[in-house]
């Protein structure tokens, strides 16, 4: 499977206010508010929310992925590696030679779920992929446009990873281990997550 993210979050979407908020309250931070500051804030948001959302599957802001699969893990129904999925915007097959097919929207649709999202045929099962193809689905995942409509604990847990961030700025953040407050802030909305795979197909 491969993943891609089309889309980034809005600059003006992130909680920039918030974190240098948390920033003056917890460590007496202080400094002026220009621009170079808020592109740091900004970078330790977009680090922390990356962090979140690779824990828990879960994406925060809308926006657009792109995911490329060998063939359906089941052709009774394929579920997304990504919750929760707004909508699907397009589902297409590559024949392996160049010829790309959209599926008719009224061959599947979207069952929405936070944890499990699928894409279900109308009928008995989804369409055929060729042994050397693959399909593509296009879609819009994330709780919404703006922080507002992020869940309160999500939220706080990334402004609490961005703020740790900003105190392990001159290290390697990579050597540290999630703090506890955040682990346990994202706790319920971890979850096992099927992925995608080739179904009953060999590996090659």
């Amino acid at each position: 499977m491969m993943l891609i993210e089309e889309t980034a979050p809005a600059a003006e979407a992130l909680p920039v206010a918030a974190l240098r908020a948390h920033l003056r309250l917890a460590q007496g931070f202080e400094g002026p508010e220009d621009a170079a500051e808020t592109a740091a804030l900004a970078g330790f948001l977009r680090a922390a929310i990356a962090t979140i959302e690779g824990r828990t599957g879960k994406v925060l802001l809308k926006r657009r992925f792109r995911m490329q699969l060998d063939d359906w893990r089941d052709r009774l129904g394929q579920s997304l590696p990504l919750a929760p999925v707004h909508s699907v915007e397009r589902i297409e097959i590559d024949d392996g030679n160049g010829i790309v097919t959209a599926l008719p929207v009224e061959g599947w649709r979207l069952v929405p779920d936070v944890q499990r999202p699928m894409i279900l045929p109308t009928g008995v099962i989804l369409p055929h992929v060729p042994r050397r193809g693959s399909v593509t689905v296009t879609f819009l995942a994330g709780f919404g446009d703006g922080w507002a409509q992020v869940p309160a604990d999500l939220a706080q847990a990334v402004i609490l990873l961005a703020a740790r961030y900003y105190d392990d700025r001159s290290q390697d953040r990579g050597s540290h281990a999630m703090p506890f407050g955040v682990s346990a802030l994202i706790e319920k909305w971890r979850a096992v997550r099927t992925l995608a795979g080739r179904g009953n197909r060999e590996w090659r």
